[in-house]
């Protein structure tokens, strides 16, 4: 891994909640721990087309090897971006689903 994306995931990891993927996260779901039944379900479908993740892994390559430019290493950060964002989500996803799963179970 390159320095400038080590830096940038390293950032992104020590913002403890206030980084702008964090603080969409929190927008996107108004704030809010659980998600309505039809949005937890839509986002555990969502993921990343092949293209996307084959241009992921090519730029991977590039910057293990130390050759990315600089819009490339923009390019790789947005990725690495919307991966957690989406990781983020799907999580409050599956908390919301299994939270429901054991209010569905206890109350009858």
């Amino acid at each position: 891994m390159s320095n400038s994306f080590g830096s940038f995931m390293e950032t992104q990891r020590t913002q403890n909640g206030s980084g702008e993927v964090a603080i969409l996260g929190r927008l996107l779901t108004n704030g809010k721990e659980e998600l309505p039944l039809s949005l937890a379900r839509f986002l555990l479908r969502v993921e990343f087309s092949d293209e996307d993740k084959m241009r992921m892994h090519e730029l991977a390559t590039k910057n293990q090897s130390g050759l990315l430019s600089s819009q490339e290493l923009e390019e790789l950060q947005g990725y690495a971006k919307a991966g957690c964002l989406l990781g983020i989500l799907q999580s409050k996803a599956r908390a919301t689903l299994r939270k429901r799963k054991a209010s569905k179970y206890a109350h009858g």
